[in-house]
């Protein structure tokens, strides 16, 4: 059980759940103290947003994925949790040129990469990740608390994870 959430572009949660993404890039959302990210669970569910999300930030690759993640968009006012991440590994990454060699690593362009790099003070946090997903989808309801550029969401009940399955990575490159 988990009442941890993530929140995330739809299409990186969808690379993410496909196996061609294996790291989450993240500086923090405005809400966040500070506005900075702080890596504060090692398991959590994926909360797909599309707010932020625009197709000039994503590679031609993964369009597709942006694609199918706009299809399954549930209704308005509801949160669909179809996978969760265990996170293998943490990093801050304090130079441009590090954050620009992880690009075989995830869907962003190297402009989103640079913007997000250089938002307020340098840096991005690069989260490795397992994705797993759920033995059945969770539907819940998008409480006001939900809201906001925030990243982690306390949920008012926890969504099963038993009998989830690990995501199998594509093998070479992810951002094919």
């Amino acid at each position: 059980m988990l009442s941890i959430a993530f929140k995330e572009w739809a299409v990186i949660c969808e690379a993410l759940a496909a196996g061609r993404q294996a790291v989450i890039l993240r500086k923090g959302g405005i809400s966040e103290e500070n506005g900075e990210f702080r890596p504060e669970h090692a398991e959590f569910l994926l909360y797909p947003t599309y707010f932020h999300e625009h197709r000039t930030g994503i590679k031609p690759a993964f369009l597709p994925l942006l694609e199918r993640a706009e299809a399954a968009r549930p209704k308005a006012g509801t949160v669909r949790f179809t996978h969760f991440v265990k996170v293998e590994s943490v990093a801050h990454v304090a130079d441009l040129e590090s954050a620009l060699a992880l690009d075989a690593q995830h869907a962003w362009t190297p402009d989103v990469v640079k913007q997000r790099f250089n938002y307020r003070t340098p840096g991005l946090y690069v989260l490795s990740v397992r994705a797993f997903k759920l033995a059945q989808p969770a539907e819940v309801f998008e409480s006001p608390e939900y809201a906001g550029c925030k990243t982690w969401v306390q949920l008012d009940a926890p969504v099963s994870t038993e009998g989830a399955e690990p995501v199998v990575l594509e093998r070479g490159p992810l951002a094919r």
